[in-house]
């Protein structure tokens, strides 16, 4: 038997074993999206079962953030970050900002608490579920935010200067053309065409 066939071979029988001995645990990320494998009940009666991925501790509520998303949608999906990002964190987002009137959306000391709450609360779900942050969702959703509440706003960076500062940058250098025309002049009349 050559090595080719024997490394065929071996290759075939490994790919059926992954298949057959339990490639239903592997979570995989396929364009940007997490899949899994459907899970069985996660209920036997009213004592809940270990969870079939990993969840992460870092807050007193990934538990429950980790059970929502394997009762109704099976693993951590992107899907399943959506709607807890809508019912957790978006919602009570539009909540503070609606109570407000929208002309005091624009100053940034009325909704800095509101938007970093926002965003603690977007970070705080994505490591509970161990999707990294930020991702395509949590960055359309706050394009989304920007564009709902914040489109109006005036931005400091594009703003015009003062009128006395652009009559000064406009008129400086107009003054200055007739004078250098002047010295060239000058100085090509007495002949000195050297310095």
């Amino acid at each position: 038997m050559t090595a080719t066939s024997s490394s065929l071979r071996f290759s075939g029988c490994f790919v059926t074993l992954l298949i057959w001995a339990g490639c239903t645990s592997v979570v995989c990320l396929v364009d940007e999206k997490l899949t899994a494998q459907p899970t069985i009940d996660t209920t036997h009666g009213d004592i809940p079962l270990p969870l079939s991925f990993a969840c992460g501790t870092n807050a007193h509520s990934c538990m429950e953030y980790c059970r929502i998303c394997q009762d109704y949608f099976g693993a951590p999906t992107m899907l399943c970050l959506h709607t807890l990002l809508q019912y957790r964190c978006i919602s009570k987002f539009n909540n503070s900002m609606t109570s407000m009137k929208s002309t005091n959306w624009c100053t940034w000391g009325n909704v800095s608490n509101y938007y970093s709450n926002l965003s603690h609360c977007t970070e705080e779900i994505s490591d509970c579920l161990m999707i990294p942050w930020p991702n395509p969702l949590v960055e359309q959703t706050f394009v989304d935010i920007h564009s709902r509440f914040f489109k109006e706003c005036p931005s400091e960076e594009l703003s015009d200067p003062p009128p006395v500062i652009v009559m000064a940058l406009v008129i400086t250098p107009i003054c200055l053309i007739p004078l250098m025309v002047s010295l060239v002049v000058l100085k090509t009349k007495n002949g000195d065409g050297s310095s």
